[in-house]
């Protein structure tokens, strides 16, 4: 049952944002008699979905659900309170909410009305579906997800600039499932100025829970008929500069675009670590990075890479060709950023690697 109730949660995946996406399941004499997952925009919660859904009095039943039921009130009343009423006999919490809000309070209610309350089942892949979310419980910023497209050698484009397609039509519509779990997805200005992508998510079904877009752009040097800025208004578009001309700034807010000013550092560049606060304080928990070598190496620079997707084609490109990630100064392999290896599978023709970051 609780394996049902982290799959309903991995469905929600880059819809909840900011609150996190969880499964619920409700089990009487055996009987699933409900399910629910945290819906679009975080409401309502898994367990008041679960309560909605539910085909008969949940007097006795047990709850799976794979996050402990929240205790504050917020826009709804508490889910804690809610299964309180509801009257069921036990619950099944995978792990405990970080949020000072919840942490052990959502336990402690249900205990204090009699609920039988069991905690720590299916604990690490709960851990692991809200890892953007308690991350940004925990250090104030959303997880970074850097996915790489490139040849054997590490290499993103020819020396003449060519790119389109290192990696073959599997492993592009796998990247598209990974812009659909993601709350957004972030690149340069010289991804947007070179290829003038959509960034949305173009799997059959998804086109509408395509993430929010992010560029960097100290300068603000988008083009207005970009892709970008002809689609904010329908699929959200934030642009990070660094002191642009006020003139720009304002052609690009007529567009739809929510232009943000940041901290420059190094050649007037957008300040990454200041990007990450701004977008924990807007309640953004997990963001995809597709940009080129520049935009991944200032990420990785600032220790902020948390998971890296790593597609490779069957080809070489050689050191003339264009590295997946620019410059690091890396003077010591101890400085080098470490990831462990997680999965590793064939995707078509390629082979994708996901790798976590060290702790």
């Amino acid at each position: 049952m609780m394996r049902a109730a982290l799959a309903l949660a991995r469905r929600s995946l880059g819809r909840t944002w900011p609150n996190p996406a969880v499964g619920c399941v409700i089990v009487h004499d055996g009987r699933v008699i409900a399910r629910g997952r945290t819906q679009d925009g975080g409401r309502p919660h898994a367990e008041a979905d679960a309560i909605a859904n539910a085909r008969e009095p949940l007097k006795g039943a047990t709850v799976y659900v794979t996050l402990e039921p929240c205790a504050h009130h917020g826009r709804t009343p508490p889910c804690a309170e809610a299964l309180v009423t509801a009257g069921v006999g036990r619950v099944v919490s995978a792990i405990e909410d970080p949020d000072p809000r919840v942490k052990g309070q959502g336990h402690a209610r249900l205990a204090a009305a009699g609920i039988a309350v069991e905690v720590g089942e299916g604990a690490a892949p709960a851990a692991e579906i809200n890892a953007g979310f308690f991350l940004r419980v925990r250090e104030g910023r959303p997880l970074f997800h850097l996915k790489l497209a490139s040849s054997l050698d590490g290499r993103i484009a020819t020396a003449s600039g060519e790119s389109q397609w290192i990696t073959g039509e599997a492993a592009r519509a796998d990247g598209h499932r990974l812009r659909g779990i993601h709350d957004a997805i972030l690149v340069g200005a010289g991804t947007v100025a070179t290829d003038d992508p959509e960034l949305t998510c173009r799997l059959p079904g998804l086109g509408a829970y395509s993430p929010d877009r992010i560029v960097l752009d100290s300068t603000a040097r988008m083009s207005a008929r970009s892709k970008l800025a002809a689609t904010a208004r329908t699929t959200p578009v934030l642009l990070f500069h660094a002191g642009a001309l006020a003139t720009r700034l304002e052609q690009l807010r007529g567009k739809g675009i929510n232009v943000i000013e940041a901290p420059a550092r190094g050649e007037g560049r957008v300040d990454v670590t200041a990007v990450a606060k701004t977008l924990g304080e807007m309640g953004y928990s997990s963001v995809l990075i597709e940009g080129g070598g520049q935009i991944a190496a200032a990420f990785l620079r600032a220790g902020l890479v948390d998971r890296i997707s790593s597609y490779r084609a069957g080809l070489v490109l050689g050191e003339d060709s264009r590295s997946a990630v620019g410059p690091l100064a890396i003077g010591r392999l101890d400085f080098a950023p470490r990831f462990r290896l997680v999965s590793s599978r064939v995707v078509g023709a390629d082979t994708l690697e996901t790798w976590h970051r060290r702790t």
